[in-house]
Parts: structure tokens; sequence; C-alpha cells
């Protein structure tokens, strides 16, 4: 049976999100979803090394704490953008291009 580490998952998971949030340069939405794929690979390294290591999982919890105020930052961030121009594309506002 084949067993894979997951730190080898969460790297994969790391390299996805690079390239979605590099490939995202209009939608501002599509940019806070590979922010989410990155912030889930990157908890999912750290949950697997303190495991590893056998330490607590009060870090990851708090990590992962850290993950879900910047999810909810980035959707009133999203919400606010759709309020004031009409459209969640970065380039229909004002506020500045990418």
């Amino acid at each position: 049976m084949l067993s894979f580490s997951m730190v080898g998952v969460g790297a994969i998971g790391v390299i996805c999100g690079i390239c979605c949030m590099c490939s995202q340069r209009k939608s501002l939405f599509g940019l806070l979803l590979g922010m989410e794929v990155f912030t889930l690979a990157v908890y999912v390294m750290v949950l697997d090394f303190f495991n590893y290591l056998g330490g607590s999982a009060n870090m990851c919890l708090v990590f992962l704490v850290f993950g879900v105020c910047e999810a909810a930052l980035g959707l009133s961030v999203l919400v606010f953008l759709v309020r004031l121009s009409g459209s969640e594309y970065v380039s229909s506002s004002s506020l500045g291009h990418f």
C-alpha cells in the first residue's frame, strides 16, 4: 500500500496556491481562493510537523484561527469592493491596479 507524506501533499498544495495567486491578476475572488489553498496547505504541513515531533496541537489550532481571520478579512474586503464598484474585478475599481 502506498503511503503519502503529508508534507509532500502540503508542498504540492503550496505550489498550487502560489500558481493560483499568480494567475489571478484581475479577479479578487480568485486571489482569495488561492490564498486559502496556500493557507490550508501550510496548515497541513505544520500539523504533520507537530505530529512528527510529538508536540501539542495547540499551535496548529492557533495557526488555523489566524487562517480563519485572514479569510474573514478577505471576504469583507471583497464585499466592500463589490458594493463600491459593482464588480469584483480589480480593473473596474479605482482602488488600484495589479
